[in-house]
């Protein structure tokens, strides 16, 4: 089983004609069950065209009264991406993951209060997709190092996940879902929202979870893990104490008055059961460790 998406989804490609678009829908298309999974692309004024036999149409509504698309991804530039994040929300389709890097924040903020009056779920912005191996995968993720098994993977760096992905790939250990939350400061769902999915998913018998130092995600995680999480969890916080109001890394690895460290995150997570390491070349064993 998996999370999120499936082979069953039906996506489309808001941005599709643009390079990265085009480049990426095409990687994702020769993916497992990418070529029945990727029905249509979206681009205003290009409708009737066609990139890697995707059909194009001028709107997400038209897209999905053609196809029954239910999942978009977008690649759109970031002073468009927010809006065209409000488009995917206004056809009602159920899965909106967001690449697209650099929204301004008023942008995503204006987005996040129609997003949270609909049904639809926001993955990211700026963040590197999802993918169900062997099954389907939406983003930027370099599908070659996934492997089918039961080990779920959620994180907020995209270079980590793929790194964490490998390890358990080359220890042999395959993953259910890996799922690229993004970093912004304004996002959709959280730590929280997946491990309660990973959580519920008969299939995922392990969870890896990758925080990184600002704002209280991973804090409010743990708590919730500490007295719901009926599964093994390994975790990694990337990122080193900083000032106050120092920014590093993603837009949202914020730390203000001495909250948001990685200290203080490490340790909630451990108050938790969860098997934290300082050292992200040590995931992967950690995990076939604590997997028995």
């Amino acid at each position: 089983m998996s999370i999120l998406i499936n082979k069953d989804s039906r996506v489309v490609t808001q941005g599709i004609t643009g390079k990265t678009g085009a480049f990426h829908t095409k990687h994702s298309i020769e993916y497992a069950f990418g070529k029945q999974a990727y029905v249509s692309g979206v681009t205003p004024g290009k409708a009737g065209q066609e990139v890697e036999g995707v059909p194009v149409y001028n709107t997400v509504k038209e897209a999905k009264a053609e196809t029954g698309c239910n999942v978009s991804v977008i690649y759109v530039p970031p002073p468009f991406a927010a809006a065209a994040i409000d488009e995917a929300v206004e056809a009602e389709i159920d899965l909106v993951i967001c690449i697209t890097e650099g929204i301004p924040v008023r942008d995503m903020v204006k987005s996040s209060k129609k997003l949270r009056d609909s049904n639809t779920i926001l993955i990211g912005p700026n963040c590197p997709g999802v993918i169900t191996p062997d099954e389907l995968k939406i983003g930027i993720m370099p599908g070659y190092i996934h492997k089918k098994g039961n080990i779920g993977v959620v994180s907020r760096s995209g270079t980590l996940t793929y790194e964490v992905v490998h390890q358990l790939t080359e220890l042999g250990m395959g993953q259910s879902t890996c799922v690229g939350i993004g970093g912004d400061p304004v996002n959709g769902l959280k730590h929280l929202d997946v491990m309660k999915m990973f959580n519920d998913d008969p299939e995922t018998e392990g969870v890896v979870l990758c925080g990184e130092i600002g704002g209280s995600d991973e804090e409010e995680c743990a708590a919730w893990m500490a007295e719901n999480m009926n599964k093994p969890v390994v975790g990694f916080i990337a990122g080193v104490t900083a000032p106050p109001g120092k920014r590093m890394g993603h837009a949202g690895a914020i730390i203000s008055g001495g909250k948001g460290t990685a200290a203080e995150k490490i340790a909630a997570l451990q108050q938790a059961g969860v098997h934290v390491t300082e050292n992200p070349s040590d995931i992967g064993k950690l995990m076939k460790s604590v997997m028995g």
